[in-house]
């Protein structure tokens, strides 16, 4: 085992830092911090949704969000065993190191994070079943499922191309439209267009993601969209999850003739630069693209949560 190991997707000032094996920060590593962003949007875009609708619950928006996230790091510590015990992650691996693949955690002990994180997560998910009620036992069920199938159990759905469709349903629908259920009982139109862009965000990450890895993963037998429909593919999936993402607030503000729903809107040029750009860039220069798509995943979450504020009350229709 290495007596130390670099962490490119730790510190602000982008240089490597040393991890020691079995350490706190290596635990931080696995956990994927810069991930959280897409478990996070949701659930504060779907509470500010139950707030238009004036009712919003603190409690079991707070509880799903400490949820999603336990989620999220469940799934990250999952994609590092499996990846590497399928071969995915190697020696040319582009992306954020990864704990099991540097030796900074054994497969073992990810594991067991792993189990301890699910099981904290349905903790959190009796809390909001006796809030919410037995439809949130499906919601939980389904997520943790597809969180550990994403790249783990028979048939991995990210070696199958089938990853964009997890990250759009999971991290789009069911994040928001399962918020909103917790504070509110129901999920209004509203709700499912609010979880539309969202998605969409969300999947661009994984689309970066991907463009970058297509060739490792065809070595792995990893059959991503990006692997499948090639790099003109990934751009083309890029570029329309981004228009529809900037299309549903603006069909939002004049449906509800609400002006505050455009303030999405700003974030436009920086998906046009970021677009460019990554239609430039190959490899690792893809990494602070992916970590612009994420930021930009945010800038709109906070954006669409104060016009969805200041647009209140919408009504449910």
């Amino acid at each position: 085992m290495n007596a130390r190991a670099p962490a490119d997707d730790l510190g602000a000032s982008g240089a490597p830092a040393l991890v020691r094996p079995n350490s706190l920060r290596a635990w931080l590593l696995a956990s994927r911090p810069a991930t959280l962003t897409a478990a996070v949007v949701p659930v504060i875009v779907g509470t500010a949704v139950a707030h238009a609708l004036g009712e919003v619950r603190r409690g079991p928006a707070f509880a799903a969000l400490l949820g999603a996230v336990l989620i999220q790091i469940a799934t990250n510590f999952a994609n590092d065993v499996f990846d590497h015990e399928k071969g995915a992650d190697t020696h040319e691996r582009l992306g954020p190191t990864r704990v099991v693949q540097a030796g900074l955690l054994s497969a073992r002990s990810v594991r067991v994070g792993m189990a301890v994180t699910v099981g904290l997560a349905l903790a959190v998910g009796v809390y909001l079943t006796a809030a919410a009620g037995w439809p949130v036992v499906a919601i939980g069920v389904a997520s943790i499922l597809s969180g550990l199938a994403y790249t783990g159990g028979p048939y991995p759905l990210g070696y199958h191309g089938l990853g964009d469709v997890f990250v759009m349903a999971f991290f789009g629908f069911v994040a928001v439209c399962g918020t909103v259920f917790v504070e509110t009982g129901a999920v209004p139109t509203v709700a499912v267009l609010a979880s539309i862009p969202v998605g969409a965000i969300a999947t661009c990450i994984l689309v970066v993601n991907n463009l970058r890895d297509r060739h490792t993963d065809v070595k792995a037998g990893k059959r991503t969209l990006a692997v499948r429909f090639g790099r003109r593919g990934a751009l083309a999936e890029y570029a329309v999850l981004m228009l529809a993402a900037y299309a549903v607030p603006t069909a939002l503000a004049a449906w509800h003739r609400a002006p505050s729903l455009l303030l999405p809107l700003a974030s436009l040029p920086v998906a046009a630069l970021l677009f460019r750009r990554i239609a430039a860039s190959e490899g690792r220069a893809l990494n602070p693209l992916l970590a612009g798509t994420a930021k930009l995943l945010l800038a709109f979450g906070v954006l669409f949560v104060a016009g969805l504020v200041l647009a209140r009350p919408l009504g449910s229709p």
